[in-house]
């Protein structure tokens, strides 16, 4: 297994963005991921984060622990403020009001804030070009309001929402593919990340801010709360969810396929669901049928990076 990064761990910025002292759960993976991600974003950057579980922890009043511009917006429409940012700072720079520099705009939200209410927004931000990176936290379910199931929520996963009965066994849909409805906009950068990958997740991230227009990562979150994990395992099962192809590390450069993390051997899938609560209600057989179209869809995603 191997990762392209133009990081090292020594290059990795010293600085802190996002500061300690937030009310995460232990363990958060999404705390770390956001972490990671100010690290690469550094100071000259404005921040639209939507309404979840990162604005409830890291902004109780009078408290905050963003050390940049950060605006706390509604639900739906990070991508959409974000969008204005860009083209106010782009007005303040033609009229002289701001120095000519380089100011990144990120748009940031969980799953529900980006694939389910948010969708409309990016997907119009993304369409009219806006130099602008939009990152999505995945924790795959609305963890914020009770652990309640959304569109990236796996197939088969037990939720408050997709209850485990005699007529339903979980998630009864398949997660939606967020990074691909991106590639399908024709933007300059697409990629997956993870923060058990930090340098992976870093060199993505730069990558993000230097694109020529829209880029979106699409980075998994683990939620040891959600998921029904110990707080330790966080990076562990982070590692399983690549490792068992059940969220493959790639970047989508102007159209080229590239997988980051590769995989020689994906391990069982049962490696990744046994750890976790919110799948130990599926049958072998279920997790079979669940490993099949995981094993699917990694074989195409491989010939996509091998140009096939």
């Amino acid at each position: 297994m191997h990762s392209t990064s133009v990081y090292a761990v020594k290059t990795l910025p010293r600085k802190e963005y996002f500061a300690s002292g937030h009310r995460a759960c232990p363990g958060c993976g999404e705390a770390l991921a956001v972490r990671l991600v100010q690290k690469v974003l550094g100071r000259n950057v404005v921040v639209a984060a939507a309404t979840g579980c990162m604005e409830i922890v890291s902004s109780p009043f009078p408290q905050t622990s963003w050390e940049v511009p950060w605006i706390h917006v509604a639900f739906e429409n990070a991508a959409a403020v974000a969008g204005g940012v860009e083209k106010g700072l782009e007005v303040l720079k033609r009229k002289g009001k701001i120095k000519e520099q380089k100011i990144s705009v990120v748009a940031m939200a969980g799953d529900g804030g980006t694939a389910d209410i948010g969708l409309q927004a990016l997907s119009g931000a993304m369409e009219r070009g806006h130099d602008m990176l939009f990152v999505c936290y995945d924790n795959e379910a609305y963890m914020n309001t009770g652990v309640q199931r959304s569109s990236s929520t796996p197939f088969g996963a037990l939720t408050t929402t997709s209850p485990v009965g005699t007529q339903q066994k979980g998630q009864l849909t398949h997660k939606k593919n967020m990074a691909e409805i991106a590639v399908a906009h024709g933007i300059p950068y697409v990629a997956t990340a993870c923060p058990s990958y930090p340098l992976d997740l870093a060199a993505k991230v730069q990558k993000g801010m230097d694109a020529d227009g829209p880029a979106y990562i699409h980075i998994l979150s683990v939620c040891p709360s959600g998921w029904g994990i110990s707080g330790d395992a966080t990076i562990k099962l982070g590692r399983l969810a690549v490792q068992s192809g059940a969220f493959p590390l790639y970047e989508v450069e102007n159209g080229k396929y590239k997988i980051t993390v590769d995989v020689e051997e994906l391990l069982p899938l049962e490696y990744y669901f046994k750890p976790q609560r919110r799948f130990r209600h599926l049958s072998k057989e279920m997790t079979g049928q669940i490993e099949e179209n995981v094993r699917q869809k990694w074989q195409e995603l491989k010939k996509r990076s091998e140009g096939d």
